[in-house]
């Protein structure tokens, strides 16, 4: 009976430091960088005439954690040189960064 007991108190007591452990452990989840590059974006003047505009964006992230543009593969010079502007050398908040990855994301302009 006194084993049992024993075992108890000691099973309480590593649940009761597991949680005191994982309190104030609560971190603001990291937005992906597709969202973030979305919200870069998302506010143009662009009238768009057609159903919308389309372009394919590869860059890389610096060790700083700063986008540098590579390419902007478009028909639309205009949508070329905003994307260009808006993004390059804007900082992104992510988890695990990769310096020199090339990442390629497509880029909508819908009205």
């Amino acid at each position: 009976m006194r084993k049992i007991k024993a075992v108890m108190v000691a099973a309480m007591l590593f649940a009761a430091v597991g949680v005191f452990a994982n309190m104030g452990n609560e971190e603001v989840p990291v937005k992906s960088l597709s969202s973030q590059i979305y919200e870069m974006l998302k506010k143009n003047q662009f009238n768009v005439e057609a159903d919308e505009l389309k372009a394919e964006v590869r860059f890389i992230i610096n060790e700083d954690a700063e986008l540098i543009v590579l390419s902007v593969d478009t028909k639309n010079e205009t949508l070329e040189g905003f994307v260009k502007n808006r993004l390059n050398y804007q900082k992104v908040e992510l988890d695990k960064i990769v310096p020199g990855k090339v990442y390629e994301v497509p880029v909508r302009i819908t009205e």
